[in-house]
């Protein structure tokens, strides 16, 4: 499993990469493995908001179809477009090339509400229990 520690995750499986104001936003490796082969993906179009712990996408894979959750709330300001035609992009690569949405957030509190690299690795494992 693979795990940056450069980036800020949720209990949900979704990470986030800080870039000044905005957050790029994709599931985790743990959460591809978990579904499986991605078949589909729908996301939100840009100038979207969303709010912190609210759906703002899904994902369907052979096993499930799982909703995906924002991380911080704001306004989707770029969309990972080449999803639509190639989802599987995400289980191969979930942290570069499969990210999914940008985000321009509307307040830095909710990024110190995020998991760092530790406190996620010890929650999957924990979940796994």
């Amino acid at each position: 499993m693979n795990f940056p520690d450069d980036l800020k995750y949720t209990k949900e499986h979704e990470w986030c990469r800080i870039k000044g104001n905005r957050v790029v936003v994709g599931i985790t490796d743990h959460a591809q493995n978990q579904l499986g082969d991605i078949v589909y993906v729908e996301l939100p179009e840009v100038g979207d908001p969303v709010k912190k712990g609210e759906s703002f996408g899904v994902v369907e894979s052979t096993k499930a179809v799982s909703e995906i959750f924002s991380p911080v709330s704001g306004k989707v300001v770029e969309v990972n477009d080449p999803l639509s035609d190639a989802p599987e992009t995400i289980n191969e690569d979930p942290y570069e090339e499969g990210w999914m949405i940008q985000v321009e957030f509307s307040s830095g509190k909710e990024l110190e509400e995020l998991l760092d690299v530790d406190a996620y690795k010890k929650f999957v494992e924990e979940e796994a229990e």
